[in-house]
């Protein structure tokens, strides 16, 4: 009987991993069904790299270069301000401090990370964006900076989860042994367990990268949606993910525009993929 119930669920976890790899499958066979007919129209060079984005004009301008640049300067900044919060955090939580406030602080981490993006947006909306408005003096706060402040705080508890989760699982003995030898707390964090644990950051960072790029709520209430090619961070934008959700209840099913949404969504599913390929690499990778 208990070799029986070990094999059902064995063949249950099996189904259900063949399912899911089977799913993304479906979903990526219906993307290119759905976005590869805009190519009919439009070359594939002219739609990646053309630089308006006039969808329901005569003749349609598809051209996403302004929204792979927008997605690609919220992303890179809301990465540089949450890497070095992140990691940092994770060091304090993981090497410095104490087991009660350890717990406490893992506790409201993983609870800033459930909160829905759209309550985030919200409250960038009335919050951030007039501060950002007020303190860089323009005249609307509704900028790439400020997606990309409210974008890194919705990744640093995915960052701060997954590297403390690495700092943790490094041997004790890596850090018995340099701090026998000598070296201070400060010395055996940066020149022992960062190394040691930097597989785990690293998709940590690569992880929390995805969440970025995937998010659309949030950016679309306070990035401007503005489809133009982004001269600086303090400028309005509009995210590829922004583009489908604000434009796909719009768009008549069968037109130019709606496969052109779903070639859209073929790009970032792309990217995600790159994204969370990489970080699978990283995180599996055998120094």
């Amino acid at each position: 009987m208990v070799k029986f119930k070990e094999f059902f669920i064995e063949k249950l976890i099996l189904i259900c991993g063949v399912a899911s790899i089977f799913f993304v499958g479906l979903i990526f066979i219906f993307l290119l069904k759905e976005g590869l007919a805009v190519f009919k129209t439009v070359r594939p060079f002219d739609f990646l790299f053309g630089k308006s984005w006039y969808p329901i004009s005569e003749p349609a301008q598809l051209g996403i270069f302004p929204l792979i640049m927008g997605s690609l300067v919220v992303t890179l900044g809301a990465t540089i301000i949450s890497v070095p919060i992140g990691v940092g955090c994770a060091i304090y939580i993981a090497e410095i401090a104490p087991l009660k406030l350890k717990e406490t602080l893992k506790a409201g981490i993983e609870l800033l990370a459930a909160i829905p993006s759209v309550v985030l947006g919200f409250i960038g909306m009335v919050t951030l964006v007039p501060l950002v408005k007020s303190v860089f003096k323009l005249p609307t706060g509704l900028t790439a900076l400020s997606g990309s402040i409210m974008l890194a705080f919705m990744a640093t508890p995915t960052i701060v989860s997954i590297a403390e989760d690495a700092l943790y699982s490094v041997p004790k003995n890596f850090k018995e042994g340099a701090l026998a030898l000598g070296a201070t707390k400060w010395q055996m964090i940066w020149r022992v367990m960062l190394p040691a644990a930097s597989s785990g950051i690293l998709a940590a960072i690569m992880l929390g990268i995805g969440r970025v790029i995937g998010e659309t709520m949030a950016v679309m209430m306070i990035t401007g949606n503005a489809a133009v090619m982004p001269r600086s961070i303090l400028v309005p934008v509009r995210t590829l993910t922004a583009t489908i959700a604000a434009e796909m209840g719009e768009a008549v099913v069968g037109s130019e525009h709606y496969f052109a949404l779903f070639a859209i969504g073929i790009v970032l599913f792309i990217i995600s993929f790159a994204i969370n390929v990489t970080a699978d690499l990283f995180l599996h990778k055998r120094e």
